[in-house]
């Protein structure tokens, strides 16, 4: 399998997809459009760890802490990585740790939704059910959030920018022309 061409020419999806990035960035909605444009199935890797757990994720990290709800949404990425390509949301903590990202490399194809922090808290600031936010202060937790987790998305295969005043949809063109031009500069050699 080539790592480097993920769809081919007709658009057939040759590895999972895998989006990225912080909460608030879109990777549920443009996973679902972008897995309905490449005619594949969709998967949120939160709603799969709700499932295995059988309780929401802010009742996991309640009742069991954050350190039993990642080695969780470690088996359940794994789990979901040996399907047939499909696009994969994962949670925004999921692509910080070294043994997911390498999961992810094995398996699939790394893309991070990449926004700022004012778009991040737009989306995020009156949506329920956020454990890291449930604090004080939480757009200086999104912050530090932000801050601490771009480097680890910074090592995603691609990158695509989400922002507020681009539709969800721009982001799905946005991904498409990439794998497309990432296609196209193969055929080229």
């Amino acid at each position: 399998m080539d790592r480097t061409r993920p769809i081919l020419a007709d658009g057939t999806l040759t590895q999972t997809l895998v989006l990225v990035g912080l909460m608030g960035a879109g990777k549920s909605t443009v996973g679902r459009r972008l897995a309905h444009a490449l005619n594949v199935d969709f998967v949120d890797s939160d709603d799969e760890i709700v499932k295995a757990a059988g309780m929401p994720i802010s009742e996991i990290f309640a009742r069991l802490g954050e350190p039993h709800f990642r080695d969780g949404e470690r088996r359940v990425l794994a789990r979901l990585l040996q399907s047939p390509p499909h696009v994969l949301a994962t949670g925004g903590g999921a692509f910080v740790s070294p043994e997911n990202r390498e999961i992810i490399a094995a398996h699939g194809v790394s893309i991070w939704l990449r926004a700022d922090l004012e778009t991040l808290w737009d989306r995020v600031r009156s949506r329920p059910g956020r454990p890291l936010l449930e604090q004080d202060e939480p757009k200086a937790a999104l912050a530090a959030l932000l801050d601490a987790r771009t480097p680890a998305y910074a090592k995603a295969d691609y990158e695509v920018t989400s922002q507020m005043n681009n539709s969800h949809e721009v982001v799905v063109q946005d991904i498409l022309a990439l794998l497309k031009a990432q296609s196209e500069a193969i055929d080229a050699r």
